[in-house]
């Protein structure tokens, strides 16, 4: 007898270009199955990234799952066949003009093991000098701030994304950047 519990059947929608709903039926040691469904889509890349002066890009743009702004951490999605490194090489530049001196990798993590079955590739990033005048990727303002300025934009809800929250710690306790300042004061 097999291992349980094991994928009966698997099925695959296409809803867009960036998203997939899997399902899945799955059967159980007694004899029961049950269907699950899951958002499939590439793998996603999160960037922290130090300035020459020591500041952190974040990026702010319109996200309409939440139907308002947000302030994040430079990221995207894997193209497929493109190394995560290169992903994020290139997402830092598009989205805030700053090349990338050195990457490191922080790790390979699930966003979410309930619902999504893409994984995180989180990288620190030593940003080299940005060059006077260039371009962002149109609908993205950027901001440099502070590990302090971000620690208070993340405990007033001003930058709400827990994936990247997490990119963040990665990079604290891998000792790129200093978390002292993230406290409640």
């Amino acid at each position: 007898m097999g291992e349980f519990p094991k994928i009966k059947s698997r099925r695959t929608i296409d809803v867009s270009p960036w998203m997939k709903v899997i399902e899945r039926e799955v059967e159980y040691k007694n004899g029961t199955t049950e269907l699950y469904h899951a958002v499939g889509q590439q793998d996603y890349i999160a960037i922290v990234a130090l300035t020459p002066d020591g500041r952190i890009p974040i990026v702010r743009q319109y996200r309409p799952a939440l139907e308002r702004f947000t302030w994040e951490l430079p990221a995207g999605l894997v193209d497929p066949g493109e190394d995560p490194a290169a992903t994020c090489e290139r997402e830092l530049q598009e989205e805030t003009g700053y090349p990338s001196k050195a990457v490191h990798a922080l790790g390979i993590y699930s966003p979410c093991t309930a619902r999504l079955s893409n994984m995180v590739h989180s990288f620190f990033v030593e940003a080299g000098t940005r060059p006077a005048g260039q371009a962002i990727e149109a609908g993205i303002e950027l901001n440099l701030v502070s590990p302090d300025e971000l620690a208070a934009m993340i405990f007033s809800g001003d930058f709400p994304l827990q994936l990247h929250i997490g990119a963040l710690m990665l990079a604290g306790m891998r000792g790129f950047i200093d978390l002292t300042g993230f406290k409640l004061r």
